[in-house]
């Protein structure tokens, strides 16, 4: 098992290096300079744009600056914000828990709806139950982020006004997470669906009917636990979609996490803001596959022998 984590451990490292290596020619990528770009709306002298080309190391060569940058990373440097001058880990720090608690809310949400719904169509197979579930699940599929957002934000907060439009408590998290959820949720039952099915088939069902063991015991403790394998692996990938959606989410409902810093910083032109985002985000994505993967290993003992 040690042997299986350093494995998994390993590839985030790699997936953390290659994100460090993208941040670093990102801000070559974009036409012009990209100082004047960064600096251009401030009242600075050609003297004093040299200055800070200095001061980031833009004069040097690329190789160059990517062990700077490395060497900074290793420091906890992720440098400074242009807007407001501050340390842009300090600034994501702040602004990651929202995006956290929304993204945990979210994934909670799409498990409990989404498992359900795929295990209560695989149980009720062929019948209205199962065909309703599906349609459900299309329509969570075919159905945009934002688009969900505005219908739900519409219902809830301006027609019943049983929430609120914004804010950072408890009730203002409900919808974001709700409008995440329920979309990822669609694709889970989906998943759910055909991993249970396929279960239902196999001969140790069978078997654990035939000896007369109660379905709870049959349906709970053989059927969703070898069921679940599956289902565990795509949530490595939920929660990296997840993170993504939060994005647009977090700007729909004004939610103040990191998707939402991270368009303002687009929108600023803070480019090492937008460097720190990318690497911080990229970081997050490897961990928690790496969690994701371990807890796939014990759900699977052949996954970690093999």
């Amino acid at each position: 098992m040690g042997k299986f984590i350093l494995q998994r451990l390993l590839a985030a490292l790699v997936t953390i290096w290659i994100a460090t290596i993208a941040v670093t020619i990102l801000i070559h990528l974009v036409p012009g300079d990209p100082v004047r770009i960064m600096y251009g709306s401030f009242q600075t002298t050609p003297e004093e744009l040299e200055a800070i080309r200095v001061r980031l190391g833009l004069d040097q060569p690329i190789w160059t600056q990517y062990l700077m940058y490395l060497e900074r990373l290793v420091q906890g440097d992720l440098g400074r914000s242009i807007v407001g001058d501050q340390p842009v880990l300090d600034v994501l720090l702040t602004r990651f828990p929202a995006t956290l608690a929304l993204t945990v809310s979210s994934l909670a949400i799409a498990i409990v709806v989404g498992m359900s719904l795929g295990f209560l169509a695989a149980y009720k197979r062929g019948t209205w139950v199962d065909v309703g579930a599906m349609v459900l699940a299309i329509v969570g599929v075919s159905m945009p982020h934002f688009w969900l957002g505005l219908l739900l934000l519409f219902l809830f907060a301006l027609q019943l006004q049983w929430l609120p439009v914004a804010g950072g408590d408890w009730r203002s998290l409900l919808l974001p997470a709700l409008t995440l959820g329920l979309a990822n949720a669609a694709v889970l039952a989906r998943l759910t669906r055909s991993a249970m099915i396929d279960i239902f088939d196999q001969d140790f069902i069978r078997t654990a009917r035939a000896k007369g063991l109660p379905r709870s015991i049959v349906l709970y403790r053989h059927a969703l636990r070898s069921g679940l394998v599956p289902v565990v692996s795509m949530l490595g990938l939920q929660f990296a979609y997840l993170m993504g959606g939060a994005i647009v989410i977090e700007n729909v409902f004004a939610w103040n996490g990191v998707g939402r810093l991270a368009i303002e910083a687009v929108l600023s032109r803070d480019y090492p803001l937008i460097q720190g985002f990318i690497l911080f985000f990229a970081t997050v994505v490897a961990l928690a596959s790496v969690v994701i993967d371990i807890a796939y290993a014990f759900l699977d003992p052949r996954i970690r022998y093999s």
